[in-house]
């Protein structure tokens, strides 16, 4: 990034979310990012990918004061202030929570039992001049369906507090309510005032039948509400005393910001088409559920004590099991199966990267691992439940069955690359998985014949990897026909595949260490050995340095473990969160924003190193 880039850098980025849709505020207090009235719907705001793709700025008309900013302590809300030449504001953030109504129509496909708690579908912005006073702006202008369609303001109700903005052939309507005096030019709502101290303002955009608060008094109860909404959920999760709990408590809030409540489903990223190569074409929809993230979840959340979110995670992941015959590689969040990947020409993409991509269709590849993560993460429930449910065998039956059918063939592997397939290494390593987690369950049902039956289909892949996958160094590599390093094989001992102590477990972390990093960091692979149908480079992925980390502990170099962890917990963006990878030279991250992996391979990284420094 330039310095006279248009464009705040990735990691800047602050992240509201009301586990139904998300949005991305710019230090400068620019919402550059909300999808209505879904996180995978089109764009209201899209400045993040098109400076004229629309936008809502709050804050000081001089837009060159600096900006600090933090989440109130164990909230979602985003408290950003500024002190200027002549006093001080503080703005806060956040998409407003608040008790259930059963009266209100509700989005998603398979709606989860009612809780005590809802989204309200109001994104709530107050402004407090704390000393001094300062020249207040606010601008409003929604450009719905990715940028390519303005919107109409008129006037709702008595004087000049309320608008509506709509668009044609556009099914979202938005409302401002504000104590501000509205003001509309085409199509951007507009208002400025001049703050004293002492003064308090709101403004609430909000796009459903729920009633948006209607003064200040309202505005900061319902704010209040919701923060402690936030605080009060994490609560119930498990938080060990340790230097690093600040960094497992924000993770937590970011999975669950990332969740979908009408479903369970878990999206990869809040974003769309942040490339993973500056200016390159490596830019691709995350705004989807990925069946390879249900095993990384259901360590994390029952990890951390939150065993509500992972019963709902894994409730959505068996139910598409058992509704589709094959299982895709990802799905929509209410489910959908088709995902259709096109290019928005018309987006000048972030920082010029292009294309800009919707959809994804990486859910039309074949990739063998998602069998072993969907009856992992069975097992995984199994074992903290102690139950299986009865109706749900079959179609884990046929799952197993699936991977003992496919496992011998080829794929395109975890990182969904877009070249030929190949005999990844990883993918072997997840249909052994697939049926040793199966055999097991079909233990538990004193399936004797069928169990032994798997056990032994297992033993055969397993046998089969270890012949092909192995280098002559001892070391596993990408896939068969190769000695490429590749991170995804660092899940070989955190699965069970192999013990820890085995030297050809040993031998690969540390080649991996050693020759597959930059300035400590882990790539996936190396661009130049891999053919994954995309040109340019990338940076460093996150989410395999963390899997060093818990590798390392495996392996018990935990001193080393423990260096690599902090510094990559130093590397967090400002507000604590990770896009998909870091660039190690010039510390930006890049890629989709912020990365659900990224935050479940940290928090089950950094519990290793501390079950580890307290010889558990």
């Amino acid at each position: 990034m330039t310095a006279l880039s248009p464009f705040p850098p990735i990691e800047s980025y602050g992240f509201l979310s009301d586990c139904e849709t998300t949005a991305l505020i710019a230090p400068s207090g620019n919402v550059e990012w909300l999808c209505l009235p879904r996180l995978d719907s089109p764009s209201v705001f899209g400045a993040l990918l098109d400076r004229g793709a629309g936008g809502f700025r709050l804050g000081p008309s001089d837009l060159r004061v600096p900006a600090a900013r933090r989440y109130l302590p164990g909230t979602m809300v985003l408290e950003t202030s500024w002190g200027t030449t002549t006093g001080w504001i503080v703005v806060l953030d956040v998409l407003l929570m608040g008790p259930w109504h059963h009266d209100i129509e509700r989005s998603g496909t398979h709606r989860r039992a009612p809780t005590d708690y809802d989204a309200q579908h109001v994104l709530l912005r107050t402004v407090r001049c704390v000393s001094g006073e300062v020249q207040l702006t606010l601008d409003c202008e929604p450009v719905f369906d990715y940028g390519r369609r303005p919107g109409r303001w008129e006037y709702r109700g008595p004087g000049y507090h309320q608008g509506r903005c709509r668009a044609d052939g556009e099914g979202v309507e938005l409302s401002l309510t504000t104590d501000l005096r509205l003001g509309f030019e085409g199509s951007k709502a507009i208002a400025r005032t001049l703050l004293r101290d002492g003064d308090a303002r709101f403004c609430a955009l909000s796009w459903t039948e729920h009633e948006p608060p209607y003064d200040i008094a309202e505005a900061e109860a319902r704010l209040v509400w919701t923060a402690h909404h936030w605080q009060h959920w994490l609560a119930r999760g498990r938080f060990p005393d340790h230097p690093f709990r600040a960094e497992l408590e924000r993770s937590a809030l970011t999975l669950k910001g990332l969740s979908f409540a009408p479903t369970g489903a878990l999206a990869a990223a809040a974003t769309t088409s942040l490339p993973e190569t500056p200016g390159g074409e490596r830019n691709w929809d995350y705004r989807y559920c990925w069946i390879r993230d249900s095993t990384f979840a259901l360590w994390s959340l029952y990890e951390l004590g939150l065993d509500w979110e992972a019963d709902d995670f894994r409730r959505f992941i068996t139910e598409i099991a058992s509704q589709y015959v094959d299982l895709q590689v990802m799905y929509g969040m209410g489910g959908e199966r088709d995902l259709g990947e096109r290019t928005l020409e018309h987006l000048y993409g972030y920082e010029g990267a292009r294309p800009v991509r919707v959809g994804n269709d990486a859910f039309t590849h074949r990739q063998h691992d998602v069998w072993g993560t969907m009856l992992d993460s069975v097992w995984l429930h199994t074992k903290h439940r102690d139950r299986l449910e009865e109706r749900m065998w079959p179609a884990l039956v046929h799952q197993v069955e699936t991977a003992a059918k496919f496992w011998r063939e080829p794929d395109r592997g975890i990182w969904e690359v877009r070249g030929e397939p190949r005999h990844f290494t990883s993918s072997k390593v997840m249909c052994w998985v697939a049926l040793d987690r199966g055999a097991r369950l079909a233990q538990l049902r004193d399936d004797t014949e069928l169990a032994e039956r798997w056990r032994s289909l297992a033993v055969q892949i397993r046998e089969d990897v270890l012949a092909h996958g192995v280098d002559d160094r001892g070391v596993f590599t990408q896939h068969y026909d190769t000695n490429a390093l590749d991170a995804s094989v660092l899940l070989i001992p955190l699965v069970g595949f192999l013990p820890a102590d085995d030297e050809r477990v040993r031998a690969t972390v540390l080649a991996i260490e050693s020759e597959l990093t930059v300035d400590e960091l882990v790539l996936r692979y190396r661009t130049e050995e891999t053919d994954d149908g995309v040109s340019g480079t990338e940076g460093t992925f996150t989410v395999c340095s963390f899997w060093l980390v818990s590798a390392l502990v495996e392996i018990g170099e935990l001193d080393r473990a423990r260096r690599l962890c902090a510094k990559l917990l130093s590397m967090a963006g400002p507000l604590g969160l990770y896009a998909e990878e870091i660039d190690v030279h010039s510390g930006r991250h890049l890629g989709n924003f912020p990365q659900a992996l990224t935050h479940l391979a940290l928090i089950n990284a950094v519990f290793r190193v501390i079950d580890a420094e307290q010889g558990r």
